[in-house]
């Protein structure tokens, strides 16, 4: 078997893994095992192949890494968007949970303290995945907010 057949067979099966996990640092390694495949089938010495395998994983595990903070950045700024937003009460539970109507469709909420009136009006504090977590609302905590 041909060295550079190895590093075929190798960055398929990390890509296959990434298929199974949705981890883009499989990805990048098997980018990098097929660049390594390609320096041995371009005639390359096993010195070239590792440095080749080496810089181009680095630099695709650090472009996985970059997007991925990048992309929880923008995930969580999505969240702060409904931060201090008011939200209509449809009905409280006895558990302390809620159904609140909110941008046009109905979501689950719960008061951020169980010492928390239960108003019909509510201000959004925080959101937990599609949980909304509720506090009071006045005038005051609008002009506030301003």
């Amino acid at each position: 078997m041909f060295a550079w057949m190895v590093w075929w067979a190798l960055a398929l099966i990390l890509v296959g893994a990434e298929m199974l996990t949705g981890s883009f640092y499989l990805l990048a390694l098997g980018i990098a095992f097929a660049i390594g495949g390609i320096v041995d089938f371009l005639g390359g010495n096993f010195l070239m192949q590792l440095v080749s395998v080496g810089i181009v994983g680095s630099a695709g595990c650090f472009a996985a890494y970059y997007y991925q903070q990048n992309s929880e950045k923008k995930t969580k700024q999505k969240m702060e968007f409904d931060i201090g937003h008011r939200v209509q009460v449809l009905k409280w539970h006895d558990d302390g949970s809620a159904r609140v109507s909110y941008r046009g469709s109905q979501w689950d909420a719960i008061a951020a303290t169980p010492e928390t009136p239960r108003n019909r009006e509510m201000l959004i504090t925080e959101v937990r995945g599609s949980l909304l977590v509720l506090r009071e609302y006045s005038s005051s905590t609008l002009s506030a907010r301003q």
